[in-house]
């Protein structure tokens, strides 16, 4: 926990400039906070507030119905799909971390509308709630962004190898490959 807690305050440290950045060019693109916060399920099923960098219009959800993100979404800012792609829109997570909500690798947190549904219809899903969260994960390198229950049921194979082989080896590699999608935009949706 204290190893989260101490590369979190590092990965704050080191990406304050370029979420001030962000920040900026967030409320000068388009109206609404620059902060998006969503009820997430963590650890043991119990609930908390994800942070991100907003990335798409101000009430794109407004009916409150939760809604998949898809390749072309229309709900998407201009600056948004870069922050996406490049996961700039992630890094207010490491307050989350600093809170204890969440881990730097595990399973990435789902809505408890999706968990549901997801539970309901995929054996064993709950089981990626052993484990704390994470900023990023096993499934999030070896599988592209899920947008469906076919998605989900493929990337909780993933989650449920990490949870079983976690080790020292698995997240140097998570890391390792994580920086390079950080980098290189892979991946980002």
């Amino acid at each position: 926990e204290i190893v989260n807690r101490s590369l979190a305050l590092i990965g704050v440290i080191l990406s304050f400039p370029i979420a001030i950045l962000a920040a900026v060019i967030i409320k000068l693109e388009s109206s609404g906070p620059v902060f998006y916060r969503q009820e997430r399920v963590g650890k043991d099923g119990l609930r908390f507030e994800l942070m991100k960098f907003r990335s798409m219009y101000n009430d794109a959800e407004a009916d409150g119905t939760p809604v998949w993100a898809s390749s072309d979404d229309d709900r998407v800012t201009r600056f948004g799909k870069l922050i996406r792609k490049v996961r700039i829109d992630e890094i207010p997570q490491f307050w989350n971390i600093l809170k204890g909500e969440m881990s730097f690798i595990g399973p990435r947190p789902e809505r408890p509308h999706f968990v549901a549904e997801l539970t309901e219809q995929i054996p064993f899903y709950g089981h990626r709630h052993l484990v704390a969260p994470g900023l990023t994960g096993w499934a999030q390198i070896k599988y592209p962004y899920g947008a469906s229950v076919e998605d989900a049921r493929e990337k909780l194979q993933y989650d449920l190898y990490y949870i079983k082989n976690q080790s020292l080896a698995l997240d140097a590699i998570i890391i390792f490959e994580t920086v390079k999608t950080v980098l290189f935009g892979i991946g980002g949706r």
